[in-house]
Parts: C-alpha cells; sequence; structure tokens
C-alpha cells in the first residue's frame, strides 16, 4: 500500500491502553483519509448526545497524503464534537507536524476517554507511548516547546497541542503545532484540555513507500520553476495579508462588528505595509515551494512580539483588526501572539470582542460590566486585554470565552448583534458582497467557515479550471442564482475530499491556485498508484459531506439551526457595499435548491437513505 503507514492508533485516556488498528487498502480508498476518516469514527462510535467536553467525546487526528515531498501534502485534520457548536467539530492545520506523523508511523490517531492527571502522547517510528505532562500544564506553547525538546533530546520532534486557553476550556480553543500553525476552529483545543491530554509529539525517520517517486520529483519541480507566474505568487510574497486592502476597496472587509464593508484603516494592517515593516521572514510547510506563512517581529513598544508565534494572516487582521475598529498593526501582531501562546482561535476570538465591543457602544455593556475596560471600537489596548482575558478565563474574559453566541444567551442581551452560523464566528469574507457565503456559512455542518468552497469572484467570468467541474456558466458576485447554488455545491464537493486527502486549498484549488483538478489526479497516482477519475474525487468530497451532515442530524440539529442572524439583514454602510444587505427568503430559496440538488430532505437537511445508500453509507442510513 502507497502513501500510508496503514496503522490508526486508537488511546483509551481513561485506562491507558493503546491499540492499534490496520485498516485494508479499500478502507483508504474509500474514506481517503483526513476530515472524512475523523467523521467515520465518530459516526462509529461515539454515541449520541455525549457531551463536547466529557470523556465520551471522541478526538481523531488524520492525515491524508501527508508527507509527500511535493507542495501542499502537510495537512492535519482534526475532528470531534464541538464545545462551541455541539455539532461536528472539524479544523485543519499545516506546518511540519503532519508529515512528521506519517514518519512516526502512523495515518491516524483515535482518543477516547480522559486522564485524570495531565499526559502527552508520544509517538516515534511505529511505537507509542503515553508519558506525564503535569510540568507542561499551565505553560504556554512556546515553553511546550522548548521543555519537550530538550526532555527528548531531540530538536526535531513535532509537538501538536493545546495551550492553557484549552486547558481552561475556552470554547474556541485550538491545537497549535510549531507554536503558530493552528487546528483553530470549532475549539478542539478545550477537547483536548478536557481530556487532560497536553500534547501529541511525533518523531520519525521513515517515510511511506510511494508509487511515483519521480514524477512526485518532476511535479515538486514544475511547482518551483513556475512559481513566479502562478496565481499563488502573491500569496508567497504577501501571504492572506495582501487582500486586506482589495477586500476594503470591494466592500468586503468586516469592520466594526459587520457593521460595515469597508476599514478606512486597511492601509495600515494590510500585507503591503507588514512587508515594509515588520515582516521577519516567510515560512513554509513540509516541502512547500509558496513559503505563505507570516513570520513578524517587533522589539520596541508596548507590542513585542516573538518570531516564534509566527505572524497575523488575512482572518486574524480582519477579526482582532477591522472587526473591532482597530488600526495598530503592532496591537493587532501581539494578540495573534496571545492567541498563539495560549491555544485560541483567532477567529472567535475577534469576532466575540467585536461583538461586546458593539454590545458595550450601544449601552449593553458598561465598564463595571467589562473590568474597567473601556471596550469601544477602535482601542487598541482594550482589544489586546481582553484576548489575554479570554485566554486565561479572566473576568469579563470569563463570559466571552464562551463564545459570542453563548455570552448573548447567558447575558440576555445582544443576540441582534450577532455574526455566526450554527454558533461560529463568521470569518473574514462577506456573504453581502460573495453571496454564496450566506448559504454555505449556515449548511456547513461545522458553522460559518470560508475554506468549505470557492468564492464566488471565481466563477465571475469563465476559466478553463471551472470548466473541469462543469461550471460553465459563470455568476455575477452578488447573486444568489440556482447556478450559483451548483457552483456552490460542486466546489464544496472538492474542498471536501481535498480535506479527506488532507491537501492544501491554496495549492490544490478549484481556481487560481498553483496545480490544477488534473496534476491532483496525476499526485494521487503517483502518491498511492490510484487511477482517481474526477467523478470519484468529487464521490469521496460527498462521502464526506454527508457522514458530517449524518452527525449533526443524530445529535438533531437541522435546517432550523442554519438560519441567517439579523446582523446579515441589515443594511451596511459606507464603501462599495453602502446599504448591501441579505434577505431571509433569498437564503431559504437557495436552502431549498442546496438540499434539492445535495439528495438531502429538504424539509430537515437531513441526507436521506437513498443518498447515503448511493454512497456506499448504508450504515450511516442504519444510525439514523
Amino acid at each position: 500500500m502507497y502513501g500510508y503507514t496503514g496503522q490508526v492508533l486508537h488511546v483509551d485516556l481513561s485506562t491507558g491502553d493503546l491499540k492499534i488498528e490496520r485498516p485494508a487498502e479499500s478502507f483508504y480508498r474509500k474514506y481517503f483519509g483526513g476530515s472524512a476518516v475523523g467523521a467515520y469514527y465518530l459516526l462509529k462510535n461515539m454515541p449520541k448526545g455525549t457531551d463536547p467536553l466529557g470523556p465520551g467525546n471522541m478526538l481523531v487526528l488524520s492525515l491524508g497524503a501527508a508527507g509527500a515531498p511535493i507542495p501542499g501534502n502537510s495537512r492535519l485534520t482534526a475532528t470531534a464534537k464541538s464545545p462551541l457548536t455541539h455539532a461536528i467539530g472539524d479544523a485543519q492545520a499545516g506546518g511540519f507536524f503532519p508529515a512528521e506523523m506519517k514518519k512516526a508511523g502512523f495515518d491516524a490517531v483515535v482518543i477516547t476517554g480522559a486522564s485524570k492527571t495531565p499526559v502527552y502522547l508520544w509517538l516515534h517510528d511505529g511505537e507509542a507511548e503515553l508519558r506525564p505532562a503535569e510540568h507542561l500544564w499551565g505553560k504556554v506553547t512556546g515553553e511546550v516547546e522548548a521543555i519537550l525538546r530538550e526532555e527528548l533530546d531531540d530538536k526535531k520532534i513535532e509537538i501538536a497541542q493545546c495551550g492553557p486557553g484549552g486547558e481552561k476550556l475556552v470554547r474556541f480553543a485550538s491545537i497549535i503545532n510549531m507554536s503558530n500553525r493552528a487546528n483553530g476552529r470549532t475549539g478542539l483545543g478545550a477537547v483536548m484540555g478536557s481530556k487532560k491530554l497536553k500534547a501529541v509529539v511525533v518523531r520519525g525517520k521513515k517515510q511511506p513507500e510511494f508509487a511515483d517517486k519521480e514524477t512526485l520529483k518532476k511535479m515538486s519541480k514544475w511547482a518551483a520553476e513556475v512559481f513566479e507566474e502562478s496565481g499563488v505568487y502573491t500569496m508567497g510574497m504577501l501571504g492572506t495579508a495582501g487582500i486586506v486592502s482589495s477586500q476594503s476597496a470591494s466592500g468586503g472587509l468586516p469592520t466594526r462588528n459587520w457593521s460595515s464593508g469597508t476599514f478606512e484603516g486597511h492601509a495600515k494592517l494590510d500585507g503591503k505595509r507588514m512587508a515594509e515593516t515588520i515582516l521577519k521572514e516567510r515560512d513554509t510547510c513540509f516541502a512547500c515551494s509558496i513559503r505563505c506563512k507570516r513570520v513578524v517581529e517587533i522589539e520596541d513598544g508596548p507590542y513585542p512580539v516573538d518570531p516564534l508565534y509566527g505572524g497575523p494572516e488575512y482572518e486574524t487582521l480582519a477579526s482582532l483588526g477591522s472587526y473591532c475598529g482597530v488600526d495598530d498593526l503592532a496591537a493587532v501582531s501581539y494578540a495573534n501572539q496571545l492567541c498563539n501562546m495560549y491555544g485560541i482561535d483567532t477567529i472567535s476570538c475577534g469576532g466575540t470582542i467585536a461583538w461586546a465591543m458593539d454590545c458595550f457602544e450601544q449601552g449593553l455593556l458598561s465598564a463595571q460590566d467589562t473590568d474597567g475596560v473601556d471596550l469601544r471600537f477602535g482601542n487598541a489596548e482594550a482589544m489586546v486585554v481582553m484576548t489575554e482575558k479570554i485566554a486565561k478565563r479572566e473576568g469579563f474574559g470569563d463570559v466571552l470565552a464562551e463564545g459570542s453566541a453563548a455570552a448573548a444567551k447567558k447575558l440576555g442581551f445582544g443576540e441582534e448583534l450577532l455574526a455566526t452560523g450554527k454558533g461560529q464566528e463568521y470569518p473574514a469574507h462577506m456573504p453581502q458582497v460573495k453571496r454564496s457565503l450566506a448559504l454555505i456559512y449556515h449548511v456547513n455542518p461545522f458553522g460559518a467557515d470560508h475554506m468549505s468552497h470557492e468564492h464566488d469572484p471565481s466563477y465571475e467570468s469563465r476559466s478553463e479550471r471551472l470548466d473541469v467541474l462543469g461550471l460553465t456558466d459563470p455568476q455575477p458576485s452578488d447573486k444568489l442564482t440556482r447556478e450559483k447554488v451548483h457552483f456552490a455545491l460542486q466546489t464544496e464537493k472538492l474542498f471536501s475530499f481535498l480535506d479527506s486527502y488532507s491537501v492544501c486549498m491554496f495549492v490544490f484549488g478549484a481556481s487560481w491556485q498553483l496545480y490544477s483538478v488534473s496534476q491532483l489526479q496525476e499526485a494521487i497516482k503517483a502518491i498511492n498508484g490510484w487511477d482517481v477519475s474526477i467523478d470519484e474525487i468529487f464521490e469521496v468530497g460527498e462521502r464526506r459531506l454527508n457522514m458530517l451532515r449524518a452527525f449533526n442530524a443524530r445529535e438533531g440539529i437541522t435546517r432550523e439551526d442554519e438560519r441567517i442572524p439579523k446582523k446579515l439583514k441589515t443594511a451596511l454602510k459606507g464603501g462599495a457595499s453602502d446599504g448591501v444587505f441579505v434577505t431571509d427568503e433569498e437564503v431559504e430559496q437557495a436552502k431549498d435548491w442546496y438540499y434539492e440538488e445535495a439528495g438531502w430532505d429538504v424539509a430537515t437537511g437531513t441526507p436521506t437513505a437513498a443518498k447515503l445508500n448511493t454512497l456506499g453509507l448504508d450504515w450511516v442510513a442504519e444510525l439514523l
């Protein structure tokens, strides 16, 4: 079997038992890895109604193609029931950990139970053991990395860990590797914290066998040669931060808790300003020539930033910047560092603070409620202070650590100011100007997410890349037509496959990225020896989507839980999107079309037995 180790480790933290499962090649061909494998184990083994922060929750860390020596092939998916949304939780991260975990001898780790005392899991050259971690508990991510490298006497180990935010059960805590790469969304760091699992540490010296090493070498060489002419060149030079100003110009940069799509301070936050001032270097993931990861350093001033903790991406510059009306790049970079040190999601953190600022501005909160913090839009110091309070669950930060939707419910006000889907804070792409997001943010199984399908601007004109997907009828970005819904679902199936095969969407995505879909097929054959058609790629992606939806259906989550918030229905103010809003009617109509095309029950959004059976998921149909 090529491209996989053939080993899945099962860890029971309650008993300390470690067992190795060796799935057949047919299992890998059906699910490919990543998110689909995570959903498989959750559906198979976790009872309905499990407490996300109880020992019954299951955390799966799963790989697909990780470790293949071409760009975009070092991704890790974490899957569990989300403490933030109580739906399926799903999050991806890059870096070097995924490739190293594959070399350590495992395709996935399935973690159940809860330890009585802190432990870490040590995976090395096909072996696994649990070790005490009391000495690591309470320490920030950079400290833990340094201690473990000394303890294990190996500078090349890779570590995925929950920071103090996960230990404190912040409901949007992330899993951090390299002190700056995050499985950021849906609160899976809190699942680690609830299990007293401080870290998973990996080290290995043996790569899996690949079917055609020469083709992989040629693909890697080709990527390096065409990089400067490719669609990802600007991504490499400026990172995702490079789109801050263009988003503002189009009216699509969320500002002051989504009241506007234009931010007057955009130029102070964008990738060009970062490159001219605080950028120290461009970092990369295993075997990737794009080097899109920002690394910043600030030595002087009130907000010193250590390059160990990376630097802010577009989502962070928006959520901790424009969402909060803050245009101080140093403050945003420092808040990003706090999130990486303590292990919390920058998007949910910034979105929750922006919601609280909106409440403060409207007189629903006072300084007496916020520990004396003047929580107004534009107050950079207040944003930084509240980020740390959330990470430590101190004072008013303890309320906000529940997430904005839960905080609104607890406080009894502010629900009309929320920008959430399934209880998860919106990422920084605006459904008002990219209309398909108004649909996908709410039907997406794990809540509002911007990396689950291709965005509308890519379908404003005809392209060969989209032609291959059967998308030949371009649509305006601000329209939510039936064809736009088809575009959203088709690209969602592709992205769902990419999350199952664990490859980077910036490299293998649908439109402007590096490799085409035909090159994705070529890579699969070179890595695994499999001839995979486009139809099979869609089927694998569709299978994963149906499994995620089935998990939610089993938990009682239906179409009624996928309504758009009032914020989306309120007209934006200023700039290119002035006066623009989304209506219930257009989204409800789009949901009808979407569920119908997906083969799901239109009234509930639940996958039908017929659809599940056609995807080889009859065992899931029986669960429902």
